[in-house]
């Protein structure tokens, strides 16, 4: 390692599951994120879900710069970065929450880089059984060398506007995906019509 830094662990810069909503404190309906539903970086769906339907299981609460990252079966890849607040997540997840906002990238791109799930996966491998799991504080025990702040204030700085973009296309792309599941089925079933085109002059 270069001079100054020394081995060290993620759990350094964030805390694991640091909130939870209870039998007795919970909101009228959820917008549940389960393992299924997330896949190698990206929240496919979700389902708004009243709090008496809710499965046991809808009980993490994520918040914007979270990430979250799959303990059931890990090598599935069912991770994600959480780009706005609202989401509860399934308890199969960890839920990583930086110390710091200049953590927050690195968080996630430790915790979610490629050799880091497939660590996650041989131990839950290892611990056989119907569902190989691991437990949350194993992903907070991700390998992460003690650098100085400013450095990855640093990365922060370059990291976080890729994150924006890439956040930002996630919206695009679930509006048009929106868009033509609306469309699609009036445009074939006739209900909606394009209309000719008109050639100038």
């Amino acid at each position: 390692m270069p001079v100054g830094w020394k081995a060290g662990t993620l759990d350094r810069l964030a805390l694991v599951n640091p909130e939870s909503w209870k039998t007795k404190n919970h909101p009228a309906q959820v917008e549940y994120v389960d393992l299924s539903n997330t896949k190698w970086g990206t929240i496919e769906a979700t389902a708004i879900l009243m709090w008496e339907a809710a499965p046991s299981r809808a009980r993490r609460i994520a918040r914007t710069g979270d990430t979250i990252v799959g303990t059931v079966r890990p090598g599935n890849g069912s991770y994600a970065y959480i780009g706005r607040d609202g989401y509860t997540a399934s308890t199969g997840f960890a839920v990583l929450r930086p110390k710091q906002a200049i953590f927050t990238d690195v968080v996630y791109v430790a915790a979610t880089a490629a050799d880091n799930i497939t660590r996650l996966a041989n131990l839950a491998d290892g611990h056989g059984g119907a569902y190989p799991a691991v437990n949350p504080d194993v992903v907070a025990a991700t390998s992460f060398p003690v650098v100085p702040d400013d450095l990855l204030a640093a990365f922060s700085t370059l990291a976080s506007p890729l994150r924006a973009k890439v956040e930002q296309a996630k919206i695009e792309i679930r509006t048009l995906a929106e868009t033509r599941d609306y469309l699609l089925p009036r445009l074939m079933s006739g209900a909606v019509r394009v209309a000719p085109k008109v050639e100038a002059g």
